[in-house]
């Protein structure tokens, strides 16, 4: 997976921390946030002034994370095209924006997708086959 890492960061799960990272190339920005009680991940147009936030995925609740006393590694990678941010925890992808299709994939599937919002037209259902923006 040919990816640009611009963030990265050490998890404890429950314990508050903001990671953000700026595409490659403006506007896009990607924000992971952990308040204490969940984890998501967000997607942002700086180029848009009242709302940048564009999309927000569901990655965990804290009580529900076995093992959420050891420290995990966070890294927020950007595509070669500055368009397509994948979260890895501890290496492995758990949520995937790609902004040209106005997508979002999570593990958890949560929340369900706005359909007021361009980016409520798919969803946020995993697929494995989003790993393959990134080929």
């Amino acid at each position: 997976m040919p990816i640009t890492i611009t963030a990265e960061s050490e998890l404890i799960v429950g314990t508050a921390l903001v990671v953000e990272a700026q595409a490659p190339h403006p506007p896009f920005v990607a924000v992971f946030e952990d308040d204490g009680e969940t984890g998501y991940f967000y997607a942002l147009d700086t180029s848009i002034d009242d709302n940048p936030i564009q999309d927000a995925l569901h990655i965990y609740n804290a009580a529900d994370v076995a093992d959420k006393q050891r420290p995990s590694e966070i890294k927020i990678g950007w595509s070669q095209d500055g368009k397509k941010v994948v979260l890895l925890i501890n290496g492995h992808p758990h949520a995937i924006f790609d902004f040209d299709a106005k997508r979002g994939y999570c593990r958890t599937g949560f929340p369900p997708a706005p359909e007021d919002s361009p980016w409520g037209v798919h969803g946020h259902a995993w697929s494995d086959a989003a790993v393959e923006l990134f080929a």
